[in-house]
């Protein structure tokens, strides 16, 4: 059995396309703890490395450093761990990249044919190729929950009508609203600004779901599914306290 290797910080960085700088990070951050020698220099054997291919593969799905640090202390703590969730996401970039590449040849071969493409077939092939890479990255760490609450049908009726708004003017609007949320906690919830942020949370609940009831106490299982698992929580734009203020507010809001 061979000995293992270790790298230098020099050595480290070149090998995994980052800067010695990032690393200094990672170990500020307690994400990763390199050796050291008896000089007092740094050395990167298997374990570290092993940790640094779990904070890279989460900063990848774009986590943020405070969140990776929650997630690697717990489920995400073990190098097959991470690698089942790469492949995970992987597997669905592959099969999404496949049906879009699909959609992309058949339009090709339609308009060299002369044929115009319609305005159902546009918004098709511009929902299928592109809003994917709108999908923040705790949304597709919320997938699993989102397949338990929602047939395939249902999931099809929601993204078909997502297809519907600008999406950079949805997110804008949701991210606005989370932040506010944030801010009024521990304010009256029947106060005219916490009213003034109900209706507007529920406005764009309705935009996702039509305003359909069911629907809607489906999306709040899903959250609430999400914020009771320990590898998904961290990821969160928000938290069981936001959740808590915002649904006192709409219920003192009454029916909308």
């Amino acid at each position: 059995m061979s000995a293992p290797v270790y790298l230098s910080p020099a050595e480290t960085a070149k090998a995994l396309g980052v800067t010695p700088r990032a690393l200094r990070v990672y170990e500020q951050r307690d994400l990763v703890s390199p050796l050291r020698t008896a000089a007092g220099w740094r050395a990167y054997g298997p374990d570290a490395l092993a940790r640094l291919h779990q904070v890279l593969a989460l900063k990848r799905l774009g986590l943020r450093l405070a969140n990776i640090a929650v997630m690697v202390s717990g489920r995400f703590s073990s190098l097959e761990a991470v690698l089942a969730l790469q492949e995970e996401v992987l597997a669905k970039r592959r099969d999404e990249a496949a049906r879009g590449l699909a959609l992309v040849r058949a339009a090709r071969a339609r308009v060299a044919a002369g044929e115009a493409l319609s305005l159902d077939d546009l918004t098709t092939l511009t929902r299928e190729t592109t809003m994917n890479e709108q999908t923040p990255s705790w949304a597709k760490l919320m997938q699993p929950a989102v397949d338990e609450h929602f047939s395939g049908a249902e999931k099809k009726a929601m993204r078909d009508k997502a297809g519907t708004f600008d999406q950079a003017k949805v997110g804008a609007e949701w991210t606005a609203l989370i932040d506010k949320a944030k801010a009024l906690l521990g304010t009256d919830p029947a106060a005219p600004e916490a009213q003034d942020l109900a209706r507007r949370w529920r406005a764009q609940v309705a935009l996702a779901t039509g305003g359909d009831p069911g629907a809607s106490a489906k999306l709040t299982a899903v959250w609430r599914d999400s914020m009771a698992k320990p590898d998904v929580a961290p990821a969160l734009p928000f938290g069981p306290e936001v959740m808590a203020f915002v649904g006192d507010a709409m219920r003192r809001l009454g029916p909308g």
